[in-house]
């Protein structure tokens, strides 16, 4: 079963998973972690194989044999060269996420709820119509697109106008297509996350059909991410980097909080950590938060050359609350309140004494790009904006912690997909285009950009742009029409 963080109100997958978010606006998650066992036994199996043996643990109400056809067609060769790979420098891992369909670490789950979604409303014997509804800061809304494209299920993905590089806004509208639609709005991305919450609560708003959201709020999606946690530390176990049991750092680039908190679920479900990084931008309100127990969004928004990072309100630190306050929903409804009504929150001793897991970081724009030349000047290998922010981060820990054991950098997304900045921060002027920028990476690294990435070039598309005052109107009645 599963759990509202804000009443404990409890569902099967298959409803929370079609649901997205629980009728009292709280996220689905689990009460307690003992349903599955991270032992040695898991070292001989593959990603696949790992992925279905988690998911069927916590989604009980799928037979085995659905998920078994789920994940072997999310994880096809079609849609990957390999799900992961695990490049690694002396005491350093980066662990690659972006081998996938938009090159993004979005795709390692969104592959997966597609096939979860469909599957769940079978179960549930629901014949309606489903529109996903999904806010973006840039990975998450191709993600989303592509992964749905094959589907019967189409998606509506928002996204903060000028706030995207120009890849992901490409990537977006190039898989927006059989009746799936990308916009831009003229705010934040957080302005975008909240009027998706806004409809998905609104009681008054009625078509002939149903909401699910693809965001991590969903729980499908949230629940494949923490796979690549468990077959990373295997896979440094199998190369004799590391003895199983022996204690890991994760830094994680972190915005909404999804990919962090996988790891940490990791942690919950037995993978021997010793310390998350949560890695911020200058939005630096997570960073904040770890420091003090004070969750306050009342500051300025910066738009940085981490773009997916730019974000003033994690929407899964919800859950992270709720585990750490002993699975008290009023507790937590109490706190989301309070954030809703004033834009801030504090939260009490107890849950504060749960951030010994996390360490808190921040990095501006000239420290990323530093970074992202120091990496490739010492290991010619190179990393996007986001993951630049986690390797200067998993430093930075180290020299201040002592810690010297094996540390990996969640690389999520790349480098590719962010041409200008990568291209400025190695010593490249930028070219007459994103593509000509491309060109000059690859012939100054010997890299070559990925060819999901290469077939935008001269793709043309008419951008939608919505302002604040609209967006809510026009996206019911796109809604309406799906």
């Amino acid at each position: 079963m599963l759990y509202s963080t804000r009443s404990k109100k409890s569902v099967e997958a298959s409803e929370a998973i079609v649901k997205g978010l629980a009728d009292d606006g709280g996220l689905f998650f689990f009460n307690d972690f003992n349903f599955f066992d991270f032992d040695e036994s898991l070292l001989s199996l593959t990603y696949q194989e790992l992925a279905k043996k988690l998911l069927k643990a916590c989604f009980s109400d799928f037979s085995p044999e659905d998920i078994d056809r789920i994940i072997d067609g999310a994880y096809s060769e079609d849609n990957f060269d390999a799900p992961v790979a695990l490049s690694s420098f002396e005491k350093d891992s980066y662990l690659e996420l972006w081998h996938g369909p938009t090159c993004a670490f979005k795709d390692m789950a969104l592959t997966v709820l597609s096939g979860l979604l469909e599957q769940a409303k079978l179960n549930l014997n629901d014949k309606s119509r489903t529109v996903i509804l999904t806010a973006t800061s840039g990975d998450t809304g191709s993600a989303t697109l592509s992964g749905f494209l094959k589907s019967n299920i189409n998606a509506i993905v928002l996204y903060p106008d000028g706030g995207v590089s120009p890849v992901q806004e490409a990537q977006m509208q190039y898989f927006a297509k059989n009746g799936s639609r990308a916009v831009a709005i003229d705010g934040n991305f957080d302005f975008c996350q909240t009027l998706v919450k806004k409809v998905f609560s609104d009681k008054a708003f009625s078509f002939d059909g149903e909401l699910s959201s693809a965001n991590s709020i969903n729980i499908g999606r949230l629940v494949p991410q923490i796979v690549y946690y468990m077959y990373s530390y295997l896979e440094l176990c199998r190369r004799g980097k590391i003895s199983f049991g022996e204690k890991i750092v994760f830094s994680v680039p972190t915005g909404n909080f999804g990919d962090i908190l996988a790891g940490y679920i990791a942690k919950m479900l037995g993978v021997p950590v010793e310390k998350f990084i949560c890695a911020s931008n200058s939005n630096d309100v997570l960073a904040e938060f770890f420091e003090s127990g004070v969750y306050d969004r009342n500051r300025p928004f910066y738009k940085t050359i981490s773009p997916s990072m730019d974000i003033l309100v994690s929407s899964n630190l919800e859950r992270l609350l709720y585990v750490l306050s002993g699975c008290n929903g009023e507790c937590v409804a109490d706190l989301m309140n309070s954030l809703n009504q004033t834009g801030r929150y504090q939260v009490d001793e107890k849950i504060k004494k749960g951030f010994i897991d996390f360490y808190p970081f921040r990095l501006d724009d000239n420290g990323t790009k530093r970074e992202i030349n120091d990496v490739y000047a010492d290991f010619s290998y190179l990393i996007d904006p986001h993951t630049a922010v986690a390797s200067a981060a998993l430093k930075a820990y180290r020299k201040a912690s002592g810690f010297s054991g094996e540390g990996v950098v969640v690389s999520t997304a790349s480098p590719y997909k962010f041409p200008i900045p990568v291209s400025s921060a190695i010593g490249l002027k930028e070219g007459k285009d994103i593509f000509d920028t491309i060109k000059k990476i690859e012939e100054k690294t010997g890299v070559s950009a990925p060819d999901s990435l290469k077939k935008l070039k001269g793709y043309s598309f008419e951008r939608v742009v919505w302002s604040k005052e609209e967006a809510e109107e026009e996206l019911k009645k796109m809604i309406a029409e799906r």
